[in-house]
């Protein structure tokens, strides 16, 4: 846990020296990444790789998740990514150092599994080095990590695949390709991805450590991008491979659209669901980690990554395949076993939607209401969720198309807790949820909450925010 703690960035900085306004959402079961072949050779000795990176999904033996490689053929090439190739470190990083038929390989002993928080990856390479240990350097939120599961350092003057303009050597952010086949696909978000020939920079020239919190933060580099050199900012939604360094090292985008744009970053990061809670069954959780789908018929049960004691917040809810027994609501912290179904708990509150109307649940048993019942909720339909944790009473509102349905007071039980976002679903009946940072639906009016964060289909009610940690932080959660 102190790894934890001390390694991961939450994004909790409500200001800065630096603001990141855009990431990339890259999702694994759509093949979405970026590639660029290297047409001018370039320094192969001396690189550096910056990325910004939020997981949404852990590693599992069917492989490890790329952050950036290049030219990769089985074990040749370079390759920085969460590992699987031990179940003993698994999502710990592995670094490749290689070309052609050599490689050095590297493993950590610490494991990055917060899927809740932003990691800073930094890997400086200088194979010129005399010192071993020198040659490669790898950093992780500004930390410099000596501690390896397996560290093997590549040889002294060492030719890397990067920067070889030969052989159609490639670099990838997201996964890579060998044999025209696509590997180690990664499920998440990218920022601020710099890549620089000819120079090893420490973390150090690409963030720093805030004076009061002691989290590590991003700053403007000043940096010589040399000729392979790029950086990714993301902001264009248009052209999402565009390189901002100067260079025109622009990136070819696979499978990536202009709605794979999103607003969750290392200095605003938006509440998610977290695959990390425990249930009976366990979904499967996707697209941003806005996204969860069953693959068998048992009701299975979905948290959010942060938790709310207080403050007013918002999200919103769109209904997927066949309408009916989808639970929607919040759940207590310390809840997470469902035996059968989201009434089997006792501390959560539920709106629950079926065919021909909705009732909600709370304290193990139900209650069906008509009052402001509605007939017709469809997968075109929006559904609004506003959490007032400030009220003598705390309540609960629902939402469709903007227009207020439902207002319950929280049970006593769950009053003065923290609460989480929360969701139970069978089989394809399911919601896409937006907090705000990404959606996987098309947004047609762009609201946005009184601070300017999020994007919504509808407003917020007024002094209702996005989960985020820049409204957490000046507004509490």
């Amino acid at each position: 846990m102190e790894t934890l703690q001390r390694m991961a960035n939450r994004g909790s900085i409500s200001t800065g020296p630096y603001d990141i306004d855009n990431s990339l959402k890259t999702e694994a079961d759509n093949s979405e990444y970026l590639s660029r072949v290297i047409s001018s050779g370039g320094n192969r000795k001396t690189w550096t790789i910056s990325a910004w990176v939020k997981r949404t999904e852990l590693v599992t033996s069917d492989g490890g998740t790329t952050i950036f490689a290049v030219n990769v053929s089985g074990n040749e090439g370079c390759l920085l990514r969460w590992s699987r190739e031990n179940s003993s470190y698994y999502d710990g990083i592995q670094v490749d150092i290689g070309a052609g038929s050599t490689n050095s390989r590297s493993y950590t002993t610490s494991l990055y599994r917060d899927t809740s928080a932003w990691y800073h990856v930094v890997l400086a390479v200088d194979t010129t080095q005399s010192t071993a240990t020198d040659r490669f350097k790898l950093y992780v939120n500004g930390v410099l990590i000596t501690d390896y599961a397996s560290r093997n350092n590549p040889a002294q003057d060492f030719d890397t695949s990067n920067n070889q303009a030969a052989n159609s050597c490639t670099q990838h952010i997201g996964a890579y390709t060998s044999g025209g086949t696509v590997y180690g696909k990664h499920s998440g978000y990218f920022a601020e991805v710099h890549h620089i020939d000819g120079t090893a920079y420490a973390a150090s020239d690409f963030g720093e450590f805030d004076s009061d919190t002691g989290i590590w933060i991003p700053i403007s580099p000043s940096v010589t991008y040399g000729t392979n050199g790029f950086y990714l900012d993301f902001a264009d939604s248009g052209d999402l491979g565009d390189d901002e360094s100067g260079n025109g090292n622009d990136f070819t985008e696979n499978n990536i659209a202009a709605a794979d744009q999103a607003t969750d970053t290392p200095t605003n990061n938006f509440c998610t669901w977290n695959p990390l809670w425990v249930y009976a069954s366990q979904p499967i959780i996707s697209e941003g980690a806005t996204k969860v789908r069953y693959s068998d018929s048992t009701d299975e049960g979905a948290k959010a990554t942060m938790g709310l004691t207080n403050g007013k917040w918002y999200w919103e809810a769109k209904p997927v395949g066949t309408i009916g027994s989808q639970y929607i609501g919040i759940q207590t912290d310390g809840d997470s076993n469902i035996a059968s179904d989201a009434n089997s708990l006792l501390n959560n509150y539920t709106m629950v939607i079926n065919p021909t109307g909705r009732y909600y649940s709370y304290s193990g048993s139900l209650s069906e209401s008509s009052a402001g019942q509605f007939t017709s909720l469809t997968t075109s339909d929006w559904l609004g969720i506003a959490l007032d944790m400030d009220s003598s009473t705390q309540t609960i509102k629902y939402y469709v198309n903007g227009s207020l349905i439902l207002t319950r007071d929280l049970i006593s039980e769950m009053q003065g807790q923290t609460v989480f976002p929360f969701l139970v679903n069978y089989e394809n009946r399911s919601f896409d949820i937006n907090f705000g940072g990404y959606t996987i639906n098309t947004i047609s009016s762009a609201e946005s909450d009184e601070n300017g964060y999020g994007t919504f289909e509808y407003a917020p009610p007024s002094g209702y925010l996005a989960i985020c940690t820049k409204n957490l932080a000046e507004n509490g959660g």
